[in-house]
């Protein structure tokens, strides 16, 4: 049975923002699936741009060995998305507002993401935010 796009992208988010695993993260990408964060400066420590899911699970792993950004973490009852559906049933936008806890003040972020599924898995997925907010 393949997965709707709420349980694909809750998957996802569950994944890489909530417990930061690179293992489960890179499985729910294809063995192809591309990852682009096309807002990031080529030098970013975030990555721009993973191939395949083995350069994902690496990449991404790396990645979250780094200390989170002041310590923040996501605030799941101050945040909230919106999936949107397309004419192709294997493509699926979400609008997201995240909000961190942090020392003293919360920051919010908005971002768009695109998504295209095949059999139930991230073929490609692009992020789109403010780079300046991952540095």
């Amino acid at each position: 049975m393949s997965r709707t796009p709420q349980q694909i992208f809750e998957s996802y988010i569950y994944a890489g923002t909530i417990t930061r695993n690179a293992d489960a993260l890179a499985e729910s990408f294809t063995e192809d699936g591309v990852f682009e964060a096309p807002l990031m400066p080529a030098d970013a420590a975030f990555p721009r741009r993973l191939v395949g899911r083995e350069e994902i699970r690496n990449a991404m792993a790396a990645y979250y060995e780094q200390p989170v950004k002041d310590g923040r973490t996501p605030n799941l009852e101050k945040s909230g998305y919106v999936l949107h559906t397309t004419s192709s049933p294997d493509v699926f936008i979400a609008e997201i507002d995240t909000v961190f806890d942090g020392d003293g003040e919360d920051t919010a972020v908005s971002l768009v993401q695109i998504f295209r599924i095949r059999d139930g898995k991230i073929a490609r997925l692009r992020d789109y935010f403010a780079p300046e907010l991952m540095s």
